[in-house]
């Protein structure tokens, strides 16, 4: 069964959401498949929060923040970096490949580059197929099992 992915995005207020909502309001068409949540800034979010993401459903997260250097709160976009890479290396050790997350700087009058970036990592996450977190997360025999 090849079903469509689910994505979310999260996007700083000042400049990634800004940019969505400009290219929404310049119909530049881009791959419905995503879910936005805009936050207040790229340097909010939390690992949790993807995890749970990718764990209630997402297929793929896409974090997106204001250029380096233009912060709103001047160093967020480097602490989503530092998340980011973090971030990469902690799914992997779950069995979960790292490209399933994916970091971007988009300014507020970039409404044409996030459709670029959303369409194409909407079709890099429909290649890596679905994410079936129990599948993944599934300990092996002799591993710690969680009581229900």
């Amino acid at each position: 069964m090849n079903r469509d992915p689910k994505i979310v995005a999260f996007l700083c207020h000042w400049c990634s959401y800004t940019g969505a909502d400009l290219a929404g309001t310049s119909r530049v068409k881009y791959s419905p498949h995503v879910r936005i949540i805009r936050i207040m800034c790229s340097g909010r979010i939390d690992t949790a929060f993807v995890l749970k993401a990718l764990r209630e459903g997402a297929d793929g997260v896409l974090i997106c923040g204001c250029h380096p250097g233009d912060c709103h709160y001047q160093s967020g976009n480097d602490k989503a970096l530092k998340r980011h890479i973090m971030l990469k290396q902690m799914i992997g050790q779950f069995g979960v490949e790292p490209e399933r997350i994916r970091l971007e700087w988009i300014s507020a009058s970039e409404g044409d580059l996030f459709a670029k970036i959303v369409d194409n990592f909407t079709e890099q996450v429909k290649n890596l197929g679905p994410l079936n977190w129990k599948e993944t997360m599934r300990p092996k025999s002799g591993e710690y099992h969680e009581q229900t």
